[in-house]
């Protein structure tokens, strides 16, 4: 991966508002209507370079695909990320309950589980916010069944990911762009499904991390970077109830990190970058588990940096972590210093202000400027572009002072 060696670096998390016309062929194609597939892949083809351009027109160095081959057919979507692997493994069943409508589970000491979505601490703690349609809460429509486990998982998405990296790569040939990202998920994420076939959650992890290892040696086969995306690391804490000690907590997530440094062996660290997140829905986040408390399962994870949110309200004061933590070798970071969680467009001062923090304690050469998380189906198309224009003019305003 290429380090910020004359100026501060940017790139995002993943996500990036999709065209409407490529939302309304993703939901007819989803929907099972009829559509002529070539002109399809053709619009998804044209609208990854149109991204790609965008990216390169404001300014990001390390751009990636928008997230684009993973389906979004409503404009608000906060699962896309997720979702996508569902079509791209074998071994499930699509009519059990979708998580937000999974029932209830109760942990007891020694034995940690998660419970349903619609369960959360923080859900349950501000019930009535969450169910006020004028709260400013949403996560926009969810499917009516969701998927079991119900067989063996094994990898299927050969054809889609070889159509996702082709895009991205011809994209980045275009706009005469070096380096580029593409995102995967990571096992934790994957196994918060319903499962009936795998006798405990310690093998359904590893199987998952055995099948979705052949997505990430695709990414990495074609010359990319890869980014997983694990906010399971963090937002399972807010899934379990009653709140467990943090120490169960980190023997639970633990293994959520063994199984992902089991998908990741022999694969090149230097080209691995992990996203940890406390989830990209709207809501209070006043159970979010501090980082602090597991900044050093994230630093577990065999990657070469390291992506976190630091912009929000609810963590951007956690930079202050970083004055006790050592970050290991020549490993990077890349710091959220503008969010998806607000509607205002953060000034670029104050982004450069977020920047130095963390550069005058790891180093400039080892921050990247980056968002909290993704951008699409989370705010407006215009103001997820002002952002990243405000990310932008942030890290030239903090290299002027870096470089000096």
């Amino acid at each position: 991966m290429r380090a910020s060696t004359d100026h501060i670096l940017t790139s995002h998390v993943g996500s990036l508002p999709r065209p409407d016309d490529l939302i309304e062929a993703n939901r007819a194609r989803q929907a099972g209507e009829r559509i002529d597939e070539p002109q399809f892949q053709e619009k998804l083809r044209m609208a990854v370079s149109d991204v790609v351009r965008r990216q390169k027109d404001i300014g990001i160095d390390v751009p990636g695909d928008g997230e684009y081959g993973k389906a979004m057919g409503q404009r608000i979507d906060y699962g896309a990320w997720m979702s996508y692997c569902y079509h791209r493994l074998d071994g499930l069943d699509f009519t059990g309950p979708d998580m937000h409508a999974m029932p209830p589970r109760r942990s007891r000491p020694g034995e940690i589980v998660l419970t349903g979505f619609a369960d959360r601490r923080d859900r349950v703690r501000f019930a009535e916010a969450y169910a006020d349609p004028e709260s400013g809460i949403t996560i926009g429509r969810r499917p009516p069944t969701g998927p079991v486990c119900v067989g063996p998982l094994t990898y299927t998405g050969q054809a889609a990911i070889a159509a996702d990296t082709a895009n991205f790569k011809a994209a980045l040939a275009a706009a005469a762009i070096e380096e580029g990202f593409m995102t995967a998920i990571a096992p934790g994420a994957t196994t918060r499904m319903g499962n009936t076939f795998y006798k405990t959650q310690e093998e359904f992890l590893f199987a998952s991390a055995e099948a979705m290892r052949e997505e990430y040696k695709a990414i990495l086969d074609a010359g990319l970077v890869l980014q997983l995306d694990d906010p399971a690391l963090a937002t399972d804490w807010d899934m379990i109830n009653p709140e467990p000690t943090v120490e169960e907590y980190k023997k639970f997530a633990t293994v959520q990190v063994e199984a992902l440094n089991h998908a990741l062996r022999g694969l090149p660290q230097d080209r691995i970058r992990f996203h940890l997140c406390w989830g990209s829905w709207h809501g209070p986040h006043t159970t979010d588990i501090p980082m602090r408390d597991i900044v050093d399962l994230m630093l577990a994870v065999n990657a070469g940096a390291y992506s976190f949110e630091a912009g929000n309200v609810r963590h951007e004061h956690e930079w202050k972590v970083w004055q006790d933590v050592r970050l290991p070798g020549d490993k990077l970071i890349l710091p959220g210093v503008v969010s998806h969680a607000t509607n205002v467009v953060e000034h670029p001062n104050l982004v450069a202000d977020r920047i130095l923090r963390f550069a005058n304690l790891v180093g400039r050469e080892r921050v990247i400027a980056s968002t909290d998380c993704g951008l699409g189906g989370r705010i407006h198309p215009q103001i997820a572009w002002a952002k990243l224009e405000a990310l932008v003019e942030g890290a030239r305003l903090a290299t002027r002072q870096l470089w000096a």
